[in-house]
């Protein structure tokens, strides 16, 4: 097959936002450690420290809740230019040893090391030496896995954290996938998980043996991408500087909002900085969305599509405004509010290249 001849490497920065306070704050290093907002302010845990990780704290978990698992916690809140900045020195690193990289976020992405910039012939050497330029250069840990491609260099470097390293050759596929339960399978959610142990399918491999029809229902069009990567197969190539397709920005309240004045300006605000960054990253936008969460935390989107892309912020802001009369605002207190485009059109004006739309 022809995708093992590829040698892939997906990097994943071990508890990243939390990391980074701890290397420039001494007073926070081998305390449990949240970073997010306050636990009144119905702040949520953006990362945690694996010291925090052993109390229960986990990302996305209502600071109260992690303040009642950890009563020690402590509590700083992010700063995410500290955090860019030392995503850019790594991916700096990276891109020192191959031009084939593709960053999934600020701490994490994958290389094609197959053929890499320090000659080096393997990939585990490769991946070791990427550790300890981190190291060196940032005063972080990462964790690698190293494989015949994407699907499996994932899982990989998860499998031994923090500061791991673990290496799938392709003699060592099978017996890697035999121990994986089914939800390691990439678009395998809780939700979707389940629909497959209702099925008899709790393994991985358990989805080579799966009736297609049976699998077709529970799952739909996911079901035969999910009986490829049950073989260890993903074609997947590594793509250097992946093109945007969305941006959004969304805020929390501390308090319900009840006024229709006070909801407008701010989803007003919302849209006009999704329109400055669309400017300093010279894109379009033809899909205007809002999202509104209620007091009782039911969730709705609204979108508008329009034939020509655009970044004019007086236009987005428009349109977001009028998404917000399709909703309850006004009528019904609002936890929480965000504004975002997507079908993003690049001009690449410095290049003198016609832009190229994508979509979701």
């Amino acid at each position: 097959m022809s995708t093992n001849l590829r040698r892939i490497i997906h990097v994943d920065m071990d508890a990243f936002y939390a990391s980074v306070e701890q290397r420039d704050d001494p007073a926070l290093r081998g305390k449990p450690l949240a970073v997010g907002g306050q636990p009144g302010s119905r702040g949520v845990v953006v990362a945690a420290s694996y010291e925090a990780r052993a109390f229960g704290v986990r990302s996305a978990m209502p600071m109260a809740r992690a303040v009642r698992l950890c009563p020690d916690l402590l509590i700083v809140r992010p700063d995410f230019a500290r955090y860019r900045a030392a995503s850019r020195q790594i991916l700096e690193i990276f891109r020192d040893c191959t031009p084939l990289v593709e960053p999934l976020s600020l701490d994490e992405a994958y290389l094609d090391v197959t053929a890499n910039r320090w000659g080096e012939p393997l990939a585990t050497p490769v991946a070791k030496r990427l550790k300890q330029r981190i190291r060196e250069h940032t005063g972080l840990t990462a964790s690698a896995g190293v494989a015949p491609n994407k699907f499996l260099a994932k899982i990989a470097s998860g499998w031994h954290k923090p500061d791991g390293l673990t290496v799938i050759s392709p003699e060592r596929i099978e017996a890697f996938l035999q121990q994986l339960p089914v939800d390691a399978l990439w678009g395998v959610g809780p939700v979707t998980a389940r629909k497959l142990r209702a099925i008899g399918i709790e393994r991985l491999v358990d989805v080579r043996a799966a009736d297609p029809e049976r699998l077709q229902r529970a799952v739909g069009s996911l079901a035969q991408t999910l009986q490829r990567l049950a073989l260890g197969e993903d074609p997947r190539p590594v793509v250097p500087d992946r093109p945007y397709k969305s941006s959004s920005s969304e805020n929390t309240y501390t308090e319900d909002l009840l006024s229709l004045d006070t909801i407008r300006a701010e989803i007003d605000r919302m849209a006009r900085q999704t329109a400055e960054w669309l400017a300093r990253k010279d894109l379009l936008a033809r899909t205007v969305t809002i999202k509104l969460r209620y007091a009782d935390f039911t969730t709705v989107t609204r979108s508008h599509t329009a034939a020509a892309p655009t970044r004019d912020a007086a236009e987005i802001a428009a349109r977001a405004l009028g998404l917000l009369e399709r909703t309850e605002a006004g009528r019904r207190p609002i936890r929480l509010l965000g504004a975002g485009v997507h079908g993003l059109a690049g001009e690449a004006a410095a290049h003198g290249l016609p832009g190229r739309l994508e979509f979701d």
